[in-house]
């Protein structure tokens, strides 16, 4: 299942998983294994994510309810 609320904060951007990779200080891969929920970031990454995309942690990684 893909993290849609990631990717489209991304693509909303028009930022390649190459380049929020390189913003956020990590591989293309883990991007995508981040959108594919195949692996869980940490805290701290996370944070800079948000920071890139301009939003916080419930918007990108928040569970739906």
């Amino acid at each position: 299942m893909v993290n849609q609320k990631f990717k489209d904060a991304r693509m909303s951007l028009n930022l390649s998983q190459g380049d929020l990779a390189k913003i956020v200080g990590v591989s293309r891969q883990t991007i995508n294994m981040i959108e594919n929920n195949d692996y869980n970031p940490t805290i701290s990454l996370c944070r800079k994510i948000c920071q890139a995309l301009g939003k916080n942690l419930d918007d990108l990684f928040g569970e739906e309810f």
